[in-house]
């Protein structure tokens, strides 16, 4: 059995979803912080404007793994979370704290996992749509 290799995250691309990322953030008037994570959740770029609040850093980096450890993007987790969801415990189980609001999105190229981003500063739906316009610029 063979397998196709396929090509990683690089550090580009990690700076080109963090532009991206950033000017759908600015075009809405909001001010953001993006973290991208390779495959095996290596911090590979990271931005937060001086103007964003402190916390968003942590935010948009435990989007980003919250995304990269689920495969799915958060803002299709949040109902598993709540009380009598399928995920509800999950949070426990980890090492590593998730986040499960809306913002942080799996990259795959050729249909498998390679990254992950994540944003935070904005309302919910809008990280999760300046994460997602991000990955669809970088493909």
């Amino acid at each position: 059995m063979s397998t196709t290799a396929v090509t990683p995250l690089t550090i580009e691309d990690a700076e080109s979803l963090v532009t991206a990322a950033h000017r759908a953030a600015e075009a809405a008037g909001v001010t953001v912080s993006v973290t991208v994570l390779d495959a095996g959740g290596h911090l590979l770029a990271f931005r937060r404007d001086d103007r964003a609040v402190l916390i968003s850093g942590e935010t948009s980096t435990r989007k980003a793994y919250t995304a990269l450890q689920l495969n799915a993007p958060t803002a299709d987790l949040v109902a598993a979370v709540q009380p009598g969801g399928l995920f509800h415990t999950l949070p426990t189980a980890l090492d590593r704290p998730l986040l499960f609001i809306a913002g942080g999105v799996p990259v795959h190229r050729e249909g498998r996992l390679i990254g992950a981003i994540g944003v935070g500063g904005g309302a919910p739906d809008q990280d999760h749509g300046f994460a997602s316009a991000a990955v669809k610029a970088l493909a």
